[in-house]
């Protein structure tokens, strides 16, 4: 049994989730992108074939793929976690007191495949109308035959967002955007009753569902080492989320510091992983236009095992003092930040395209997207492995390799 640990952010990467594009990325339409929170539309049968490089450098990295869609279909075949997903998917607030018991009996007739393509993939009235009669309901009625009955999830392809594992446990992750909260309900179910996960031992922290405004996404989360976490507060993980994941994170004793940078609220900048990231044990890739940045240190008060019992020390670095602060709790007398010299415009581009989105498969060892021609040669130059990748579909979707990996298993670093 493989003991599921993420012990840092650039140790060697063993086991990690992905998505391979399908079905919901076809349901993006330029009515859509935007709701979906894509900023344009992917040619899906080109991005399968650069996700499946993704998967293949993965495994030629020495790290096993577990693919998402698997691994819900295989946990829908236990009862309880096929219940929960039925349950949470179907909710009466959203269909309506007459649609919601008629889709959850439609959807638990399904086997897992078609089931799981349904939670992921979304339905369309006019697919609905092929399983059953035309319900008496004024939600569905109302609809015209072409329109989404159940929203797709294609947001699925950053499997990093919507749980993320920090040294001994996972946060399943409580979203910001409404696009993305049935996220949190695949994890769930697959953390709970798929059998490589339900017979492992690990901490789940799992208010994924009801943690309000008390947002975080894994994009945000960076396990530096050394029982230290980086977090971005972002526009989509708020300063509440920060406390709650660094409470719960104490409690279990699973971490010692939370170092919380307070990130520009803008969709150029929509995570942290977006501007900067590990590659090496005292190494950062990071943008040239982040700047200085606020930021904040917690530390827990004591070393009760209740997360009530928990308080939290926080201290408040002067402006420019985040590098430091980082250093600090890696136990390092300084960082190495690296920053490719170019133009501020060119520098911008890169950004947008994930030029810092880099994601560490060993010490030193990164994958890239293609796309970032001059962030790959600045970190060769700098001494680091760069594996490219293509990027010409999936880096229209605002997410480089980093967002589209959720590591299970990284082996620490000194």
């Amino acid at each position: 049994m493989t003991e599921m640990y993420v012990g840092s952010e650039v140790g060697q990467l063993r086991q990690v989730i992905v998505h391979r594009p399908g079905t919901e990325l076809l349901r993006l339409t330029p009515e859509t992108k935007e709701e979906l929170l894509f900023d344009d539309l992917l040619w899906v049968r080109r991005a399968q074939e650069e996700h499946d490089q993704f998967s293949a450098a993965l495994e030629s990295a020495g790290a096993e793929v577990l693919h998402l869609d698997a691994l819900l279909r295989q946990s829908l075949a236990v009862p309880e976690a096929k219940d929960f997903v039925l349950d949470h998917t179907f909710d009466e607030r959203v269909y309506g007191p007459a649609a919601a018991p008629l889709l959850r009996e439609v959807a638990a007739g399904l086997d897992e495949a078609a089931l799981a393509e349904l939670v992921i993939g979304g339905l369309t009235k006019r697919e609905l109308l092929e399983l059953t009669d035309e319900p008496r309901s004024v939600v569905l009625h109302s609809l015209g035959p072409d329109d989404l009955v159940v929203a797709p999830l294609p947001n699925h392809l950053f499997a990093r967002d919507a749980s993320c594992w920090v040294y001994g446990g996972v946060a399943v992750n409580s979203m910001q955007k409404p696009a993305r909260m049935r996220e949190a309900v695949t994890y769930e179910a697959i953390y709970r009753w798929h059998p490589q996960f339900a017979s492992a031992k690990f901490s789940r922290w799992s208010d994924g569902l009801t943690d309000g405004q008390a947002t975080v996404e894994g994009g945000d989360v960076l396990v530096i080492g050394n029982g230290a976490v980086l977090v971005g507060m972002s526009e989509r993980t708020t300063p509440q989320g920060v406390e709650r994941l660094a409470e719960r994170l104490f409690a279990a004793g699973a971490a010692d510091r939370v170092v919380a940078l307070d990130l520009p609220k803008a969709r150029s900048f929509m995570h942290l992983d977006t501007v900067m990231t590990m590659v090496d044990e005292r190494s950062f890739i990071e943008y040239a236009g982040l700047g200085e940045l606020a930021s904040y240190t917690l530390t827990p008060r004591s070393s009760q095992s209740e997360p009530a019992e928990v308080e939290l020390n926080i201290a408040d670095h002067p402006p420019g003092g985040a590098h430091r602060a980082i250093a600090e709790a890696l136990g390092l007398h300084g960082l190495r930040i690296l920053t490719a010299e170019q133009d501020v415009h060119s520098a911008a581009r890169e950004q947008w395209d994930d030029g810092c989105n880099a994601l560490a498969v060993a010490p030193g060892a990164v994958i890239t997207y293609d796309r970032t021609p001059t962030s790959n040669a600045f970190l060769r130059e700098s001494g680091i492995e760069v594996i490219e990748v293509p990027g010409g579909e999936l880096g229209r979707g605002r997410g480089g390799p980093r967002c589209m990996s959720c590591p299970t298993v990284r082996e620490p670093v000194d």
